[in-house]
C-alpha cells in the first residue's frame, strides 16, 4: 500500500504528529515539529506528502508540507544507520534548506543538534549526502541562498569568504547561508564579498 499524499481535514494536533480525517478515515500522521506548526489550526484543509514505513508488525505515516521535504526524509533514510525517528528528529532540528547548508558546508556541529544524532552519525551523513544532496531537485520553496550554495559551491572567491568568515568565529552554516544571499558580480574579490556579509549579519 503507498500514498503520495493524503488531502483531508485537519482534526487532531500533537507536538510531533496530526490526524487528517480523508474518506471518513482519521490518518495518524508523525510530521516534524516545525511543519506540525505550519498547518494552520483543527478545522483547516491541509495537504500532506506522505512516507509508509513498514517494519514487522509495525505500520507508520510520515507525513511533510512538500515533495521537497519528502525528498530530502527518503535521502536521510538512505544514510547508514539513521531510521525513520533518527530523519524525523533531522528534520525538527532542521529544515531542508537549512539541512543541505549544513551538509554543503560540513558543519557536522549542526546537524547533531538534533536528538539522538551524535557527531560520528552527523559526519556520515555529511559523507554520503553530499553529492546527492546538492542534486536534489529545487522547489520553490527552498530559498535561492540554498540555491546559490548548490549550484556555485565550487566558486574560488565564495569559498576564500567562507573561510575568512568561520576564521572570525561564525559557523560553516551561517558562513555559506551569508555567502549564498548575496549576488556576486563578476569582479567582486574575497574582500568585497566579505565586508557585504558582515554588513548582512549586521557586524559592521
Amino acid at each position: 500500500m503507498m500514498y503520495s499524499y493524503i488531502k483531508g481535514e485537519l482534526v487532531e494536533i500533537q507536538p510531533e504528529s496530526i490526524v487528517v480525517e480523508a474518506g471518513q478515515i482519521g490518518y495518524e500522521i508523525r510530521m516534524p515539529a516545525n511543519m506540525v506548526g505550519r498547518l494552520g489550526g483543527i478545522g483547516q484543509s491541509v495537504k500532506v506528502y506522505t512516507y509508509l514505513h513498514v517494519k514487522e508488525d509495525l505500520m507508520e505515516l510520515y507525513g511533510f508540507l512538500s515533495r521537497d521535504d519528502l525528498q530530502v526524509f527518503r535521502l536521510l533514510l538512505g544514510v547508514n544507520g539513521i531510521g525513520p525517528k533518527g530523519a524525523l528528529a533531522i528534520l525538527t532540528a532542521l529544515t531542508p534548506d537549512d539541512l543541505r547548508i549544513a551538509v554543503l558546508g560540513e558543519d557536522a556541529k549542526a546537524i547533531a543538534k538534533a536528538p539522538g544524532i551524535g557527531s560520528k552519525t552527523a559526519q556520515r551523513v555529511i559523507l554520503e549526502l553530499k553529492d546527492r544532496l546538492s542534486l536534489v531537485p529545487v522547489a520553490g520553496n527552498v530559498s535561492p541562498a540554498a540555491q546559490a550554495i548548490s549550484q556555485d559551491s565550487s566558486s574560488a572567491v565564495k569559498a576564500e569568504a567562507v573561510q575568512a568568515l568561520v576564521a572570525l568565529g561564525y559557523s560553516s552554516s551561517e558562513a555559506w547561508k551569508s555567502v549564498g544571499k548575496i549576488e556576486l558580480a563578476p569582479e567582486m574579490t574575497v574582500e568585497e564579498l566579505l565586508k557585504l556579509c558582515l554588513k548582512q549579519m549586521s557586524f559592521l
